[in-house]
């Protein structure tokens, strides 16, 4: 078996190692930037099943069409579709969310799933990617050892969210006036490295970057 692993984020690579260390029935290629991949590539190398874990460019019809492509998504789908899913999720109050792989198709995130398990959201962002590495390979091994069709989404009940901009970082004073404690903590925590911290804008024209956020009783 032929496997193509393309991603360039740090707890997709460490998966990808993982699978390398420890899947001795097929071949592992691992594809690390975007400068690194094209069609061309894939098709010379023709692999079995391709997966595309915290990858950010639009992958060609012709792959997904032609290929067996999987990636992974950090929700309950079909909740929580498009883009920033993690951090949709912290804004709106979610505290439980889940690992999901599913065999990708010409919707956005809108194939049949092949695994899902759920993850809490607590913690800072580094925790929540550790869990999301270590679902992430075991759903991985698991499919790798037992490939299935798997289950098709219940699309009529589905959510969309666009991915956010560095704009949306702002912690706006109104926001400070009249969101809870939790919401600002929040927004913190969920934009802490590698994401666009949250800042607040001072009247001299500055930014005060939160890098990071703990939350205490008075």
């Amino acid at each position: 078996m032929k496997i193509l692993c393309i991603g360039y984020r740090d707890w997709a690579l460490r998966i990808y190692d993982k699978l390398i260390e420890n899947y001795h029935s097929g071949d592992i290629v691992i594809v690390k930037s975007h400068a690194e991949y094209s069609d061309l590539f894939v098709k010379e190398y023709n692999p079995d099943f391709i997966l595309f874990y915290g990858w950010s460019w639009i992958i060609s019809k012709e792959i997904v069409n032609n290929y067996k492509c999987i990636t992974l998504h950090p929700s309950r789908l079909p909740k929580y579709r498009g883009g920033s899913p993690i951090q949709n999720q912290i804004i709106r109050g979610e505290v439980d969310s889940a690992v999901t792989l599913f065999l990708m198709n010409n919707s956005v995130d809108s194939g049949p799933i092949l695994f899902q398990e759920p993850i809490p959201l607590t913690g800072s962002i580094s925790d929540i990617f550790d869990r999301i590495e270590e679902i992430g390979y075991k759903g991985t091994m698991q499919f790798l050892n037992n490939p299935i069709g798997g289950v098709e989404q219940k699309h009529d009940e589905a959510t969309y969210f666009k991915r956010r901009i560095k704009e949306q970082s702002e912690i706006t004073f109104e926001e400070l006036r009249e969101k809870s404690s939790i919401y600002i903590y929040n927004k913190i925590r969920m934009l802490e490295d590698p994401y666009p911290n949250a800042y607040i804008k001072t009247k001299d024209g500055k930014k005060i970057v939160l890098k990071s956020v703990e939350i205490e009783d008075c």
